[in-house]
């Protein structure tokens, strides 16, 4: 059996076969499909979480305790609410992915009857920066009534002042009104919190009450404070009647021209007539002292406003003139007596 021997002619047409149906296939390149894009990926306008900032907040009470159901709304500089909720039962509340920038933090509600709200704050929000705030919710004030009364009446007397105070620090001062009372407010730091009041000032005509009392109060209570007064001794005024009138402090002299007096005066005096002189000096400190005009001496002429002294001493003249001369014709006018001797006896 012949064989024919491998030529190259003949290996030629064979992989020129094989190649022309590797020519005719169709052509395939490979390339990278382009992704599609995603939505949640972050925009011109969108910060990332690298751009953001938050804030925590903690809210306690003046003892230490966390408060749960405190409310707060956060507002951005326009005045829009980028936030709002309430403390949870840790008393923890966040606000996340906030835009850096100056927020106005408002508590709306404490979520307790015992206390009160914080005033507004700023907050200073920071890339990247959570903002952790501890809040602490103040108890409400107490309210206070002080009344001052007549201790023995029971009377509520006005113009009474009081400081009211805990420890060393005096934190209100009240005065009484017309009606005999004050209000005012006073921090509690605890839930019975004791304070003490004193009085610095009595109300008129009575005494001050020295002694300082003491109260305690609750958040929100309503105290009624009492402070009682003694009116002031005073020693009564005497009574006029009872003041003794204007004595001489000697004797009064004699006048010259009266009888008795040693000079031999013949001018008679009003005494004679059973009237007394009346004495000036003596009636005019009656007056000042308040006396009534001294009443006549019986037998005396009533008193008429005017002085009766001269009328009485001119009609007593008169009497002794006329009596003079009724003497002086009774003697001439008697008869001559004859004696047995023949004499006229004259």
């Amino acid at each position: 059996m012949l064989t024919r021997p491998f030529t190259p002619a003949l290996a030629t047409t064979a992989v020129a076969a094989v190649t022309g149906t590797l020519l005719w296939a169709p052509a395939v390149s490979a390339q990278t499909p382009k992704p599609t894009p995603s939505t949640s990926a972050p925009t011109k306008d969108t910060p990332t979480e690298a751009e953001t900032g938050g804030v925590t907040i903690l809210k306690k009470d003046p003892g230490g305790d966390v408060m749960s159901g405190a409310a707060f709304t956060l507002l951005d500089t326009t005045g829009e609410v980028a936030g709002q909720g309430a403390t949870d039962a840790r008393g923890r509340l966040a606000f996340d992915d906030l835009a850096p920038g100056v927020y106005r933090l408002k508590e709306t509600a404490s979520g307790s009857p015992l206390h009160g709200t914080v005033p507004d704050r700023d907050v200073v929000v920071t890339p990247g920066i959570t903002t952790r705030l501890t809040i602490t919710d103040p108890f409400k004030d107490a309210k206070v009534l002080v009344q001052a009364k007549d201790d023995k009446t029971g009377k509520l007397l006005p113009g009474s002042t009081v400081n009211i105070g805990t420890g060393g620090k005096t934190l209100l001062t009240l005065t009484t009104g017309a009606k005999g009372t004050a209000t005012g407010e006073l921090p509690v730091t605890s839930r019975k919190t004791e304070f003490w009041v004193k009085q610095i000032k009595a109300p008129a005509g009575y005494d001050l009450y020295k002694p300082a009392r003491t109260f305690t109060a609750g958040p929100g209570a309503r105290v009624t404070v009492t402070v009682t007064n003694a009116k002031t001794a005073t020693t009564p005024n005497p009574d006029p009647a009872d003041q003794p009138t204007h004595q001489p402090t000697g004797t009064p002299s004699t006048p010259a021209d009266r009888p008795g007096s040693g000079t031999g005066g013949t001018k008679p005096s009003a005494s004679a007539t059973g009237t007394p002189d009346a004495d000036s000096s003596t009636t005019a400190a009656a007056t000042l002292v308040g006396d009534a005009t001294p009443k006549a001496p019986a037998g005396s002429l009533a008193h008429t406003g005017a002085d009766a002294t001269p009328w009485l001493i001119g009609g007593a003249a008169a009497l002794i003139a006329a009596g003079g001369g009724a003497f002086a014709i009774a003697r001439r006018s008697r008869p001559e007596k004859s004696t047995d001797d023949g004499n006229t006896e004259n």
